[in-house]
């Protein structure tokens, strides 16, 4: 089952805000098993409206229009409806009811005639209830074409979804099981996973999909299950789940829908009754600050340290002047003491440390920009690790903090 989405507004063409509606959509739809296979944004002008209607139609047997059904004179959308299915207004009394009962309950002014107008809808049209504004959604059926107009305002528009289409679309529509399972990986490139899993991936049964989903610091993999039947799809993918372990499950640190890497962080070290803390140079707090997002995080993280400026490693952590000067303070030796000190300072079981070079001068320390050097110190000793992370500042520092939230968890693991 394919659907399209028609977004209606000259405010999304030029920048002035963001498509939120079209995502929202696009996941409920996935939800119950309708592909959406194209999103178009259109400017307020009917002709256009009316030509992007019509080639949407030949695509798609689900057609969800948003924007355009406000009261004043650019919201076009239900003038524009008439004309492509050659209809006309009418006045829906339950949809001028539920305007004038907003206006009671939250105006108070008498109802203008522009308002009234809201419940003028197409006569081809059946009225979705807005409890939240003025502008009904409507919803057309014609041919084997279902046709959904709603708000563009998103709380609108997300209730109408939730309460009404959805709902509507279960009954009207037999649709298929569609299963992700995304499988979050740290601490390595989509290139060297590719290369890693290239057979798993070309055995994969045809129902199946991969999809790589690179960010900073992570590549999430999203396998897609489609099919009739849910208990089969479920079986063969936990079947490729754990074939996929089997080659690369030293960088799969759990599963999106169960919990933030800071939020697996947690709960661990919550089990275990350990504690960390950080000392943090390049990240510059960033990675204290994922750490105490999390609920609770006072039960493990006993605080942190920015020792940004060189001079503060010797006076805040009270690493020597002789280390300092003997090598760089972007360097394994300082970041390794950077997390002994932290750990003896805070008395915690564990402590991050990070230095490095984020650019775009190399400020301190002749170390190439991207070079960041992340070290953990731990019951277990201390390990240090240097990444390459590229040129662009913020990218590099991103991609730190996911490196050593990734280190974090690896480590408390063992």
């Amino acid at each position: 089952m394919k659907a399209e989405i028609i977004t209606i507004g000259d405010e999304i063409l030029i920048g002035q805000i963001v498509d939120s509606n079209s995502a929202f959509i696009a996941k409920e739809l996935n939800k119950i098993g309708i592909d959406v296979q194209q999103i178009t944004s259109v400017q307020d002008e009917e002709n256009h409206i009316l030509t992007t209607l019509k080639e949407a139609s030949q695509r798609a047997s689900i057609v969800i229009v948003t924007g355009g059904l406000g009261p004043t004179k650019d919201d076009i959308t239900k003038k524009t409806f008439c004309k492509y299915f050659n209809d006309e207004l009418v006045k829906n009394e339950e949809v001028l009811q539920n305007v004038e009962e907003l206006f009671r309950k939250y105006v108070k002014d008498p109802i203008s005639d522009l308002n009234r107008g809201q419940a003028y809808i197409p006569s081809k049209a059946t009225a979705l209830f807005n409890r939240h504004g003025t502008a009904p959604g409507m919803w057309i059926e014609e041919g084997e074409v279902v046709y959904i107009s709603l708000p563009g305002v998103p709380f609108e528009m997300k209730a109408l979804m939730e309460n009404e289409v959805i709902s509507k679309l279960q009954e009207r529509f037999l649709r298929p099981y569609i299963i992700h399972k995304t499988v979050l990986t740290y601490g390595m490139g989509e290139s060297t996973i590719a290369q890693k899993i290239e057979d798993w991936e070309s055995n994969l049964p045809p129902f199946i999909r991969l999809a790589y989903l690179p960010s900073l610091g992570r590549v999430r993999l999203r396998l897609s299950a489609r099919g009739q039947d849910e208990k089969v799809l479920l079986q063969e993918l936990d079947h490729q789940l754990e074939q996929l372990h089997l080659l690369i499950g030293d960088i799969i640190k759990g599963y999106e829908g169960e919990g933030s890497l800071e939020e697996q962080i947690a709960q661990k070290f919550i089990e275990k009754g350990k504690t960390i803390t950080t000392a943090e140079s390049c990240t510059g707090g960033r990675i204290a600050s994922r750490l105490t997002s999390v609920s609770g995080a006072s039960k493990f993280f006993r605080g942190g340290i920015i020792t940004y400026e060189t001079a503060t490693k010797n006076y805040v952590l009270g690493i020597s002047e002789e280390i300092i000067n003997t090598y760089s303070v972007v360097s394994p030796e300082i970041t390794k003491e950077m997390a002994i000190k932290a750990k003896a300072l805070f008395r915690t079981d564990y402590a991050i440390a990070t230095t490095g070079n984020a650019g775009p001068a190399k400020g301190d320390s002749d170390a190439e920009i991207g070079t960041v050097y992340i070290a953990i110190a731990s019951p277990n000793g201390v390990e240090v690790i240097e990444n390459h992370l590229g040129k662009q500042r913020e990218k590099v520092t991103e991609k730190a903090v996911y490196k050593a939230l990734g280190m974090i968890l690896e480590e408390i693991e063992k």
